[in-house]
């Protein structure tokens, strides 16, 4: 997948809101991207326009998104029908919310099944919606596929969901925060399973999320993203060990450390800029620790560092 010059605005009562601004990357066949971000930063509208889901208007959507030579801006509402669950899928980030709570886990499955295998039987498609189960660890999948959402845990709804993304075995699996609001055992539980899926498939995936030791574990690329942009890109070990942005550097800052128990944990101060009302400059030079006058009257662009490293920060 080819990412190139994205942007994504919506018109709303309060102006216009610019979500995603001038965003490119590449994603190679069996690669794991993390995109990592405070909330708002445009994660999801990202991804959300990769798959054709956002609304249009009020979404007003620029650039070009190639995958497998269509470009996915482009393509009709039919063909991204035909794209979407089959070829490139998407892991919501709130499980409870994700699934209908009046249908049956197996209805819900099933139908995902035979919407893109319209020959596959009623019978066939039940014993594959069991063994998808059974492959994201649903203990006693065949009694469960009779389960409704609301009588499965988070963490287990969070399974079903993947079942659902990997039931055709996409070429590409876009985890959108997986292990939010799941205790630490069971994020470790689902990241373990992704990791095997990717393994056994070969399949590329988007993994995004606001936990650093998340992506610095299970990616390989990583784009920062704040307000809409992104502020750093590059080998998630270098971005982790010698990142080139103050903004990066407090989010690896802000992780608890076992050296300081006790003390106060860092915070980067403030909150990121409202995004209808942008300021001029850099967006991040108000939280900025090394903010110097060029900071708040010119935004610094996308800039190569070394072959590998690309940063936006006038001191990078």
């Amino acid at each position: 997948m080819d990412v190139k010059n994205l942007s994504v605005q919506f018109n709303t009562p309060h102006g216009l809101l610019k979500a995603v601004n001038d965003v490119s990357f590449e994603l190679k066949e069996g690669e794991t991207l993390g995109i990592l971000g405070e909330s708002g930063s445009g994660k999801s509208v990202t991804v959300n326009a990769i798959m054709g889901l956002l609304e249009i208007p009020p979404a007003e959507i620029t650039g070009n998104i190639y995958f497998d030579s269509i470009n996915l801006i482009k393509a009709s509402p039919k063909k991204m029908q035909t794209l979407r669950g089959k070829r490139i899928s998407l892991i919501h980030q709130d499980p409870v919310a994700s699934l209908n709570p009046l249908l049956t886990i197996g209805y819900q499955i099933c139908e995902m099944l035979k919407v893109h295998q319209p020959g596959l039987s009623q019978s066939d498609a039940k014993k594959k919606a069991i063994e998808l189960m059974e492959k994201v660890k649903i203990p006693s999948a065949k009694e469960r596929i009779k389960s409704y959402p609301f009588e499965l845990s988070g963490g287990m709804c969070q399974r079903i969901l993947i079942a659902l993304a990997i039931s055709l075995e996409p070429d590409i699996l876009i985890a959108d925060e997986p292990t939010t609001a799941l205790d630490v055992t069971v994020q470790s539980q689902i990241m373990d399973l992704l990791y095997e899926l990717k393994k056994y498939s070969n399949m590329s995936m988007i993994l995004i999320t606001h936990d650093i030791a998340l992506v610095a574990e299970n990616t390989t690329e990583t784009l920062v993203m704040y307000a809409g942009k992104i502020f750093e890109k590059g080998p998630t070990e270098k971005i982790i060990s010698t990142p080139n942005h103050p903004y990066t550097q407090g989010l690896i800052d802000s992780i608890p450390s076992n050296q300081e128990k006790g003390n106060k944990l860092f915070a980067i101060e403030g909150s990121p800029p409202v995004l209808t009302n942008m300021p001029k400059g850099c967006t991040f030079h108000s939280r900025c620790k090394i903010s110097k006058e060029i900071c708040v009257d010119k935004m610094p662009l996308l800039k190569q560092n070394n072959p590998s490293r690309l940063s936006a920060c006038h001191f990078s």
